[in-house]
């Protein structure tokens, strides 16, 4: 018999999925957070790192720097990440509800790509100054440091930059490629969810008769799905997160200023000066790696969460 307890208790099932959201986004980043480091500073060309590849960046970091700076901006990353993965979650779930009980014809599973997108935009217009706070702290360099800590970054950039929009400098495109990149995030997830418990119940799930169609997907099964996920919305929204950092760093140094300038100026000039491969696709290879494991422990931890949560994991598969 499938779930009915949350259908009828609004408010414990938002808290349930806050939670349940709060806790995958925090073990995701958790897992990824060196190579989102080596990613921010392939991306923005750092003079330090930017003739290193992936590994070779990361031993020069620990090399030059420590160990622990491979971690450096990741405390502003967990101010951010709870409450950004724990609005995406729970949006997406909100949206997805309210998208279903329309009488809207969309393709199948269409809904999910539109609940996904509006999540992510939702989450990332709440959470976005930290987002801008990570990226300075995990850009500087031992010696070469501007800011201390998450309250001294913030404080700094609202006063010598211009205010709140300097907290909100990228978020236009942003805005542009989060729509593809959460849509494709869930829209694939809910997709490859469905085709498994269709096709594969045996091998990738599991039964599970409080659940909405009796199946549950397997561990293995989760980290399937997100993986794949992760890749298909990677690919298609990369560029747009180049032209953020970008734009978030550009008053980090001379040499970066010009990207200060807006999307499209930014978008164009990043262009111009490396090409599409190692300029707008520039930290592609990192960024394959880290997301991957990061969406896939993302979206694995997030359904766990939901099942210990004894929330309905399922789907109808009719």
């Amino acid at each position: 018999m499938a779930l009915t307890m949350d259908q009828k208790n609004n408010l414990d099932f938002i808290l349930k999925n806050l939670l349940a959201g709060g806790v995958a986004g925090m073990c995701a980043k958790t897992t990824v957070a060196p190579l989102d480091r080596i990613k921010i500073l392939l991306q923005a060309q750092s003079s330090h790192y930017k003739h290193h590849g992936v590994f070779g960046g990361l031993m020069a970091i620990v090399k030059q720097e420590s160990l622990i700076a491979l971690y450096k901006g990741n405390g502003a990353q967990m101010v951010r990440i709870f409450p950004y993965a724990a609005t995406q979650f729970t949006s997406f779930e909100i949206y997805k509800r309210y998208l279903s009980g329309l009488s809207v014809p969309l393709v199948q599973h269409g809904d999910k790509f539109v609940a996904g997108a509006g999540a992510g935009v939702t989450a990332v217009t709440l959470t976005y100054p930290l987002d801008t706070i990570r990226a300075r702290l995990a850009f500087q360099v031992t010696g070469e440091h501007r800011y201390n800590g998450i309250v001294d970054a913030a404080t700094t950039i609202f006063k010598t930059e211009g205010g709140i929009l300097a907290l909100y400098r990228g978020f236009v495109p942003t805005m542009v490629g989060m729509v593809p990149y959460a849509g494709f995030s869930f829209y694939c997830f809910e997709s490859l969810k469905f085709l498994c418990m269709k096709y594969l119940p045996s091998s990738l799930c599991k039964k599970c008769d409080r659940n909405t169609g009796g199946l549950v997907l397997t561990i293995p099964g989760k980290l399937v799905c997100g993986g794949l996920a992760g890749a298909v919305a990677q690919s298609v929204s990369y560029p747009l997160d180049v032209t953020r950092r970008r734009m978030q760093l550009a008053h980090m140094t001379p040499d970066t200023a010009k990207f200060g300038t807006g999307m499209i100026k930014t978008l164009t000039l990043i262009y111009r000066e490396n090409g599409i491969v190692k300029g707008l696709y520039r930290g592609m290879t990192v960024n394959y790696i880290r997301a991957i494991p990061m969406v896939a422990t993302s979206f694995s931890t997030y359904e766990l969460m939901k099942q210990l949560l004894h929330l309905d994991t399922g789907m109808k598969i009719s």
